[in-house]
């Protein structure tokens, strides 16, 4: 496993922004950073290059930063959402755009940001992209992102166990997640999931 020592002055700054917003919902907070801890152990299993990796890293790490600019009613909302409050979630992937928009080197990580809710069968979100259209750091942080989301309280349920969480990945594969890469994820189970289960 790798860190490129360019990127950990980078990704400390990272590290204060994604505060802002767990500071803005705590019942998520710590969830980009694991994101992006899972995100990246995929990376490697996948061997890609360094470069592809350090993008999805930092796009892992920043993929709901849009959510800041979501009202607290919503993002703490102990009941099941109404349409128009799920309407507004649903803008959190454009949102970070936005906000990353203003650096050079960041806005390199919006289309990965921007599709991380697409779903392998098309019937994701914003675009509804299919397939290997959805850009693979985004096929890679869906799977990540729904396993933290499972195994993690919420202030509307419990946090399901990682046996649930399994299966529920393995289910979905071709539908919600790239079968190639949620294969993979099952296939080193205990090494990415590790810190979630600590």
């Amino acid at each position: 496993m790798y860190l490129c020592s360019r990127l950990i002055d980078y990704h400390e700054i990272i590290e204060c922004i994604t505060g802002a917003l767990d500071a803005k919902d705590p019942y998520t907070a710590g969830h980009s950073r694991r994101v992006s801890d899972m995100a990246l152990r995929t990376c490697f299993f996948m061997d890609l290059g360094n470069d592809v990796t350090d993008k999805i890293h930092i796009a892992s790490h920043l993929h709901d930063i849009g959510k800041i600019g979501i009202p607290d009613a919503i993002l703490n909302k102990a009941g099941k959402l109404n349409e128009l409050e799920w309407e507004a979630i649903k803008t959190h992937p454009q949102r970070g755009v936005d906000i990353l928009s203003g650096s050079v080197h960041l806005a390199q990580m919006k289309d990965i940001i921007l599709h991380h809710h697409e779903r392998f069968d098309g019937s994701g979100y914003p675009a509804g992209l299919k397939g290997e259209k959805i850009p693979l750091g985004a096929r890679v942080i869906a799977i990540c992102d729904s396993i933290d989301a499972m195994t993690s309280n919420r202030i509307y349920r419990s946090a399901y166990s990682l046996e649930y969480c399994y299966m529920e990945i393995e289910k979905n594969l071709g539908k919600i997640y790239d079968p190639a890469i949620g294969r993979l994820v099952l296939d080193h189970w205990h090494d990415i999931v590790k810190n979630n289960s600590e």
